[in-house]
């Protein structure tokens, strides 16, 4: 059997694989109903994850809350045009392991049954700070916590009132963003904006409620003079779709936030048609149409385990199509019909 020569690995040869790192710091964090340690070297890295999971209210879930461990490595930096987005992710798995690769530099490895996984980032990445935490360090915690919890990915919002939640669906643009914000000021309690977890027999919902993203022409309908502030003062990132969107952090937010996971009592689909009738901005689906539009709704979540039970028990609690009305307002007045 060929073998590479000890020479071939230089300076590294004592530690070829990095494994002596002294100097490790260590966050820990619950979120998803999980108990998270994240370890690393690099202060830019674990300040990324405080800005990501620090000061997130603990969620309970009807499942054993595991632990789980992220170690994330920075490399040196490259010679790279700062104005050119980073390569978009791409999946890959093999021997029990999950992978999501940017470059050979940017990357995660992740092990679901051990409930580990590494993130390495190239220091040139610190200067794209919203695709580092989104699509790798966000991408190893939501990826472990579905797996290890047996949750329900949904890409969609989730707002309640008394512990009790419905879950907005919808296509990008429809206006989830716009319907969280709006319920949020008028005091419902707010989950998620853009990715919801669901423990598929219960029903219970859980999401990271850090940050709601909101477009600079949906502040129009933002009255109070501290909550416009607070979007306006806050950063700017750039999706991939070319969307621009204030992120504004709901820790620091002038409003109360969801202090806990929601049962989730119904599904809404969010439509971008105005309706004809301002009265009548919410419609019930017939029983036989929601389970097609919840699989045509969520390609990835259709295809992980639990999906069947989650969509049996949603067509039973009823789905209902929400049209756009004068003012934001009125879609949250058809929620609190079925929220009471």
């Amino acid at each position: 059997m060929a073998t590479l020569p000890l020479s071939d690995f230089g300076a590294d040869s004592l530690d070829p694989f990095l494994e002596r790192v002294d100097g490790r710091d260590v966050v820990r964090a619950q979120v998803l109903g999980g108990d998270f340690c994240f370890e690393s070297d690099s202060p830019e890295l674990l300040q990324l994850v405080r800005l990501a999971y620090e000061g997130l209210a603990p969620h309970q879930l009807p499942v054993s809350a595991p632990a789980f461990h992220i170690e994330l490595r920075l490399l040196p930096g490259r010679p790279v045009n700062r104005s050119d987005e980073p390569p978009a992710v791409r999946a890959q798995s093999g021997a029990g392991l999950l992978c999501g690769v940017m470059d050979e530099c940017n990357y995660v490895v992740m092990s679901p049954e051990q409930g580990s996984a590494l993130v390495v980032a190239s220091r040139d990445m610190l200067a794209n700070p919203y695709h580092l935490r989104y699509e790798l360090i966000e991408f190893a915690v939501f990826t472990l916590a579905t797996r290890r919890l047996g949750l329900v990915p949904l890409h969609g919002a989730c707002v309640g009132l008394n512990g009790r939640g419905v879950l907005l669906l919808g296509a990008s643009g429809s206006g989830k963003s716009t319907v969280a914000l709006h319920s949020l000021l008028r005091g419902l309690e707010f989950l998620a904006e853009d990715a919801v977890f669901v423990e598929a027999e219960s029903l219970v919902a859980t999401g990271v409620a850090n940050f709601l993203h909101v477009k600079a022409d949906a502040l129009g309908f933002v009255d109070d003079g501290a909550v416009q502030s607070w979007i306006r003062e806050a950063p700017v990132i750039r999706r991939r779709s070319g969307v621009e969107k204030y992120e504004a952090d709901l820790r620091h937010a002038p409003l109360p936030v969801a202090s806990g996971s929601l049962e989730l009592i119904a599904t809404v689909f969010v439509s971008g048609r105005r309706a004809e009738d301002s009265r009548q901005l919410l419609r019930a689906m017939p029983a036989d149409a929601i389970g097609a539009r919840l699989w045509a709704d969520q390609p990835y979540a259709r295809g992980q385990p639990g999906w069947q039970i989650f969509q049996q028990h949603m067509i039973e609690r009823g789905a209902y199509e929400l049209q756009r009305g004068p003012h934001p307002q009125a879609a949250v007045d058809a929620l609190l019909t079925l929220l009471g």
